[in-house]
């Protein structure tokens, strides 16, 4: 897939939520401010306590605050759109990550050229200081080739079907509410929620290969263990996503695979490590998945995104 004219008529929002990422945010802003496409940006703060809101406000007229716990990964987004209504396209990106060129927005709005593309997928590129980890995790998710998928893809891709990222991603207005808007009741993957329900519903997602940011992480194993329990969680409270589009076993393979060829033997003192990690992943995601039986206060203590134990959805 090529790039496409992107129309100049397009009415497009930029959406930030931040929390207590001064440094980052600032980062991120520079990367905005040097880009190509024309866009309204707006940041949703977190009540930050580290100048964040300070900072936002000095550079951006659209900022607006939020106590902390009132935070969700869906809910929040979605409160966002609902406040900024009749915009076409709505591009997300998080706080860690930074646009690599001035065209990176410019790429991700061009697939919108075709009427039925609902949400378009940027790519990430590992940040200059990730580990071998981080850097293997981007580059198996998000390859250089751009890609146009539909529901007849699912046999085919399965759940990658639906692959989608909160880090750098554009929704079209009208496909968002189509499907009812982003989710306030998952533990987080509201990105993948919204493009699932996207694509059952007749809507086209893409990939844009030419649109680039830089985001990973360098998670410790025990981030890494929180993160895929609360997977796990996001799949048993949504079971309609993997009975209509397959579950993630055999990609994890693939994953394993992938990431012992990406070190090679040069790096062979790394695949303990490696191995070690996708098992306490897989053991995570089991658990995830079989939370129902769990307290509050160990869901807790497993999970990375605390605060949802204690809203109603929870």
């Amino acid at each position: 897939m090529t790039d496409q004219a992107v129309n100049p008529n397009l009415r497009v929002a930029c959406i930030v939520p931040t929390y207590n990422g001064r440094k980052e945010l600032e980062r991120l802003l520079d990367s905005l401010e040097r880009q190509s496409a024309s866009f309204d940006l707006f940041i949703v703060d977190s009540s930050s306590q580290d100048g964040t809101a300070e900072l936002a406000r000095a550079r951006v007229p659209g900022v607006v605050s939020i106590p902390s716990s009132q935070f969700n990964h869906g809910g929040t987004r979605q409160m966002m759109v609902g406040a900024n209504p009749g915009y076409d396209i709505y591009v997300f990106l998080t706080q860690d990550a930074y646009l690599e060129d001035s065209e990176a927005i410019e790429h991700l709005l061009a697939p919108f050229s075709d009427e039925r593309v609902g949400a378009v997928c940027g790519r990430q590129l590992p940040h200059l200081d990730a580990t071998p980890m981080a850097q293997h995790a981007r580059l198996f998710n998000y390859s250089a080739t751009s890609q146009v998928k539909t529901l007849e893809d699912v046999p085919v891709l399965g759940i990658k079907a639906a692959f989608m990222s909160n880090s750098f991603a554009a929704y079209r207005g009208e496909a968002l509410l189509a499907v009812g808007g982003f989710p306030e009741h998952v533990i987080f993957a509201e990105d993948m929620y919204a493009t699932a329900k996207m694509l059952l519903a007749g809507w086209k997602i893409a990939y844009a290969g030419e649109a680039r940011c830089r985001h990973s992480h360098n998670y410790s194993v025990q981030e890494e263990f929180r993160r895929y329990f609360d997977m796990g969680v996001f799949h048993a409270r949504e079971p309609w996503i993997r009975e209509r589009f397959g579950g993630a076993g055999g990609e994890g393979l693939r994953f394993v695979k992938s990431e012992l060829i990406f070190l090679g033997l040069s790096r062979f003192y790394l695949w303990p490590s490696a191995i070690f990690r996708n098992a306490c992943k897989l053991v995570a995601y089991k658990l995830g998945q079989s939370e129902k039986g769990m307290s509050q206060q160990l869901k807790k203590k497993l999970g990375m995104y605390k605060r949802y134990w204690d809203s109603p959805y929870a």
